[in-house]
């Protein structure tokens, strides 16, 4: 029997594993981001948090939690780190004291000229071809999805 006879019979070999998969990818694909992000003073988590502000700001703290998907623990001390930098600002709405409000400084709202380069760095550094990349983002929402509905089904 060959090594891949054996590993597709095997359901709990290693390198059948979804889980396995996913973690080592993620860990990996961090590692391509971390050099590109340092020279911006950014970790992987302030970047996600920068680009859905530049995308959308202003912004509550609510729905930037929403859209990365971070519960509010999580997300407080990126956003004070961020604030800390020059790159945000957090206010209380007007409308709503109990929302707090996220947005750009000049100096946030500069740093993303910096990032645009970020996405070709990336792509670059991985050697795929972006349909491959648009293919693979594709699949991991639909896993994303699945699990969000199994969540709450």
């Amino acid at each position: 029997m060959s090594k891949i006879d054996e590993i597709q019979g095997d359901p709990l070999a290693l390198e059948r594993q979804v889980c396995f998969a996913l973690v080592v990818a993620s860990r990996s694909v961090l590692s391509v981001y971390r050099p590109l992000l340092e020279p911006m003073g950014l970790t992987h988590p302030q970047y996600l948090v920068m680009l859905a502000v530049w995308e959308r700001s202003p912004l509550s703290v609510r729905e930037i939690g929403d859209l990365l998907q971070l519960d509010s623990p999580t997300l407080s001390p990126l956003l004070k780190r961020l604030e800390a930098s020059g790159l945000i600002t957090r206010e209380r709405s007007g409308d709503d004291e109990r929302r707090l409000q996220v947005d750009l400084t000049k100096k946030g709202r500069e740093l993303r000229t910096m990032a645009e380069r970020i996405p070709s760095a990336v792509i670059a550094r991985l050697g795929m071809e972006v349909s491959e990349l648009t293919s693979l983002h594709a699949a991991l929402m639909k896993v994303i999805s699945a699990v969000r509905d199994a969540a709450n089904g």
